[in-house]
């Protein structure tokens, strides 16, 4: 029963397959800011406007390609205050297959390996936007865990990309909508 604890004290069950590993395949992901507060921008005449962060955020998930030798975003949207893509986890990582950076805790590691490369990709992304927010004094925070579904053929990728290539111009049908706070 301990291992299904952490720290001997809590465990929130996973929402993901547990038939599946999430190292290598295609994944639709959804992730959200904390209290869907509009940290990303604000949508006017359906046009997404972003803020500074969500300048940021567009700028690290056109480069995520570059850190991850095998990850790709290959289609995505940068909502008011959640981020829909697609990403290609293709292969075993060999360039950055091992995190030489000593201060990083290496029980979260361990963590991270038994929930899947995904994960890991995912986790470090949400990190580093979070802490670029701290070392500019932007506020902003994300809501916990993300949101993935498995893309297990070309007609559902078909379908998710259209959602995504049309998701600012269907805002107000969204499920994550919420009034501009301006």
């Amino acid at each position: 029963m301990s291992n299904d604890l952490f720290r001997n004290k809590y465990r929130i069950p996973s929402a993901r397959a547990d038939w599946h590993k999430y190292n290598v395949g295609w994944y639709y992901i959804t992730i959200c800011t904390d209290k869907r507060e509009h940290y990303f921008g604000e949508i006017i005449k359906q046009t997404m406007h972003l803020s500074p962060i969500g300048t940021f955020t567009k700028n690290r998930l056109d480069e995520l390609h570059l850190i991850y030798d095998d990850a790709a975003i290959l289609s995505y949207v940068i909502m008011p205050n959640h981020i829909h893509m697609i990403i290609a986890v293709e292969k075993t990582n060999k360039r950055n297959g091992s995190n030489n950076n000593d201060d990083v805790n290496e029980e979260m590691q361990h963590i991270a390996r038994q929930c899947g490369r995904l994960s890991h990709i995912i986790s470090r992304f949400k990190s580093f936007i979070t802490k670029h927010a701290r070392d500019n004094d932007i506020p902003f925070m994300w809501q916990t865990r993300f949101y993935d579904t498995i893309i297990r053929n070309p007609a559902d990728f078909i379908v998710i990309d259209n959602y995504i290539k049309n998701n600012i111009s269907n805002w107000k049908d969204d499920d994550y909508y919420s009034p501009s706070s301006l």
